[in-house]
């Protein structure tokens, strides 16, 4: 195992510009050879599409494929970008959100989707007002790739949480405006604890809740995370604080809310979403379904 860490801190360390000649490797393979999880994205696509002909569900499944094998090439690099990389590959948009919630003394959710390159925000630590920054992670079946994640969760001051964990941190720590917690928020939950869904890219789609529960409970800032390409290897991301129709937010208003931001930015760039995910396998699980 160690070996395999040197080799792949080694890969890291080459320039972004070598990685991407794997990349293209790796979407040759992909696309052209292996298909790896075709049918899976392609039905994802025809669902969430109704609209679009089969020549723009196959062009948009191509450009999802380079995307994706770009998204693994920058994970690796991951292991050993520094943070003046991060800084000229990662534009923030409305940064002052994060100073108004330090002065109103609210701790932060921060929700993002399964947008490339979601991985790559963990380099927001730095350049924040708030003083702890969590971003909150799932357990997977490799304990080997579960520990590499958590070393590149951890970089530039960030103190990752395991997903268990996170909610219980987030009722112990003051509410003082000195915390950030960064939730992938369109996880898929477990399919023993499916209980809300709703209409998410005309498909009936399980949503995970912990963090509306949040919403109803406590006085917290709660932020979307738009993600988006620029082009190769440059990101930006803009932060859009969500805000309650009335004075307080009402049980399932945040998670409603953060599925229609998130469906707005999949619509733009259809391609930079993960579509070879599973997202959909537990519809018939869903207990409470709210369809508006």
């Amino acid at each position: 195992m160690n070996f395999l860490i040197k080799i792949l801190y080694l890969i890291s360390k080459l320039p972004l510009k070598i990685l991407y000649i794997f990349s293209d490797i790796m979407f040759f393979l992909n696309f052209y050879i292996v298909g790896y999880r075709k049918k899976i994205i392609t039905q994802n696509l025809k669902n969430s599409f109704p609209d679009k002909s089969d020549k723009e569900i196959n062009e948009i499944r191509k450009k999802f494929y380079l995307n994706f094998s770009d998204y693994l090439a920058e994970t690796v690099k991951s292991f050993s970008i520094s943070e003046t990389e991060t800084r000229v590959r990662m534009q923030y948009i409305n940064q002052n959100l994060f100073h108004e919630a330090k002065a109103e003394g609210k701790n932060i959710i921060l929700m993002a989707g399964h947008v490339f390159n979601w991985e790559w925000m963990n380099a927001l630590a730095p350049i924040t007002p708030q003083k702890n920054c969590h971003p909150v992670y799932r357990k997977v079946n490799s304990s080997f790739w579960e520990d590499q994640m958590k070393k590149v969760r951890s970089k530039f001051g960030n103190e990752p949480l395991e997903a268990n964990e996170v909610i219980l941190n987030i009722f112990r720590k003051q509410n003082d405006g000195d915390t950030i917690y960064l939730f992938v928020a369109d996880q898929t939950p477990h399919v023993a604890h499916v209980n809300y869904g709703l209409n998410f890219l005309n498909q009936k789609t399980p949503a995970f809740i912990g963090y509306d529960k949040l919403a109803t409970r406590m006085d917290l800032i709660f932020i979307y995370c738009e993600m988006k390409k620029v082009k190769r290897g440059f990101y930006q991301v803009n932060y859009h604080r969500i805000y309650p129709d009335g004075e307080k937010f009402v049980k399932n208003e945040v998670v409603k809310k953060f599925h229609q931001l998130l469906e707005n930015t999949i619509k733009k760039n259809p391609d930079n979403y993960l579509w070879s995910h599973r997202k959909w396998k537990y519809q018939d699980s869903i207990k409470t379904y709210d369809g508006e």
